[in-house]
């Protein structure tokens, strides 16, 4: 799947392999400097079968522009875990086409909502899940460690 401009600026998803976990890494720690997730914590997403997860990430050329994250529960929600685009990326569609393609492989495999948590203070993103269709339905007070922000808790009723 392509994402944005035609030709040599658009990024194509697919899905997460072991060799992406340096630039994961990378953009992870550039985005998400208090609360980092740790190589060891990906490892361990990485463990789980693929009916219980499903991580993408974006390319643009050979460079790793985003990456995304589902938990497949077995009930009847599902959660996105985690999302990220490099700040050269964005405004042109990856954190959606990143999150659509969650939602809908959701979708397809019979769930009712999809779940996910968001720092209370990155408006960029509480917007995007906004735009697709998220409601803010409660706060996970201090959820994000070690800095200590509140999560915005969002759901999607799928159907």
């Amino acid at each position: 799947m392509s994402i944005g401009p035609d030709g040599d600026g658009a990024a194509r998803l697919r899905e997460m392999k072991r060799s992406d976990m340096a630039a994961i890494m990378a953009l992870e720690e550039e985005l998400f400097p208090e609360d980092a997730w740790s190589p060891e914590m990906f490892a361990a997403e990485f463990a789980q079968p693929p009916s219980r997860r499903l991580y993408l990430v974006a390319e643009q050329g050979n460079a790793l522009v985003g990456y995304a994250g589902m938990m497949f529960t077995g009930g009847s929600q599902a959660d996105v875990v985690t999302l990220a685009v490099a700040p050269a990326r964005w405004g042109q569609g990856t954190g959606s086409a990143l999150l659509m393609t969650l939602v809908d492989e959701a979708e397809k495999r019979g769930y009712e909502e999809v779940l996910l948590e968001v720092r209370k203070d990155n408006p960029r993103a509480r917007r995007l899940y906004l735009r697709h269709g998220f409601d803010e339905v409660g706060i996970r007070r201090g959820y994000y460690q070690p800095s200590g922000v509140d999560a915005v808790v969002m759901r999607k009723v799928l159907g």
